[in-house]
């Protein structure tokens, strides 16, 4: 069997194949509240035999949302709706996960299908950000409140609330969201933290703020499985970098997270990506040799033997898969025709298959 089909033992689960769906927001709650879209378009990818499905950003405060329409799981009347979107999603034997997240400066947003700019805190769905320093991402931006040292131990304990709703929703995967710009990033780059307390300046205090999410989480994680999301470069110079990252999984790792979802960029406006096919996952492959964590990659996966070539030459232990997955809920489906493997079909599908 290909590498891609094969499981891939957690300490507590087990993922059935190798192909995860990428959180990718949606912009479609209203007061963070989940609804029969969410439902629809998450289940879809279960139904399509994704080992894993990762919710969307799902923020840990009203104001850590990107925009108005971002999920939420700051209270428990949430967790109604998470319900049956875990359910669904274990019914068709993948794995249901969650990501917990804070957009920081870069929250407040419109719907990117609206602009995306950010609004203001006098503006109807607008808010005022906040962040590790008073730095604006964009030069047209309301700078965000420099958070205080008791905001900060507050910020804390809002993941570690959200992760007992994520447990008590069925969500068995729970990933941090350390990457992209938002505020667990924010805090690790020098190019947005300027503090000088013990939440800035080196290294060792820059990742206190993740280390100590952590900390909180894996003290109500029960069984489920936890990850860590991260941007391994800022692509921008005197930014975060892959050395940095590097570090930074070695110490996750000692702290008992399961494995580190690899991605890049996103932290400041003038960031120089170069892109191109499997541009990230060299990032991965350095990460996953360096510290043995179990390790994901992801950007620009489009078919199934770019993904098992990526596997099988050892480049990172699993894939992500966003943008495809939009176009093709049964991706997973599809790649295994493309690598000539046999997996099964949901019963209800079964006559779609090609007969040869």
């Amino acid at each position: 069997m290909k590498k891609i089909f094969q499981p891939l033992q957690l300490k507590n689960h087990i993922i059935p194949n190798r192909i995860v769906v990428s959180p990718m927001c949606q912009y479609t709650a209203i007061d963070g509240f989940a609804n029969d879209w969410h439902l629809v378009h998450l289940g879809q990818f279960a139904i399509g035999k994704a080992g894993a499905v990762i919710q969307e950003a799902t923020a840990v405060t009203p104001e850590g949302r990107i925009s108005y329409g971002d999920l939420g799981i700051w209270k428990d009347e949430h967790i109604e709706k998470y319900k049956q979107i875990t359910h669904f999603i274990k019914s068709q034997g993948s794995v249901p996960g969650i990501q917990l997240a804070h957009a920081g400066r870069k929250a407040s947003t419109e719907k990117p299908w609206l602009g995306r700019r950010q609004i203001t805190p006098q503006e109807e769905n607008g808010w005022q950000t906040i962040g590790p320093s008073k730095i604006p991402f964009a030069t047209t931006d309301i700078p965000p409140h420099e958070m205080t040292i008791s905001e900060i131990k507050e910020m804390i304990q809002q993941f570690q609330k959200a992760t007992i709703r994520a447990i008590e929703a069925g969500y068995e995967i729970i990933e941090i969201h350390g990457a992209h710009g938002y505020l667990v990033h924010q805090f690790l780059s020098p190019l947005i933290n300027n503090r000088t307390d013990e939440y800035g300046g080196t290294f060792k205090n820059r990742i206190r703020f993740l280390l100590e999410i952590v900390d909180e989480v894996q003290k109500v994680l029960n069984k489920a499985s936890l990850w860590v999301r991260i941007s391994a470069t800022d692509w921008a110079e005197s930014g975060w970098n892959i050395e940095e990252s590097v570090e930074l999984c070695k110490i996750l790792k000692e702290k008992g997270v399961e494995a580190i979802d690899v991605s890049s960029g996103g932290g400041v406006a003038h960031q120089n990506i170069i892109s191109g096919h499997n541009y990230q996952v060299p990032f991965a492959e350095k990460i996953k040799s360096q510290t043995g964590i179990l390790t994901g990659t992801v950007g620009l996966i489009t078919n199934g033997k770019q993904a098992n070539e990526i596997l099988e030459n050892n480049q990172a232990d699993f894939v992500l898969v966003g943008r495809e997955f939009l176009r093709n809920p049964q991706f997973v489906l599809r790649a295994a025709e493309e690598l000539e493997e046999e997996i099964a079909w949901p019963s209800q599908y079964e006559r779609g298959k090609e007969t040869k």
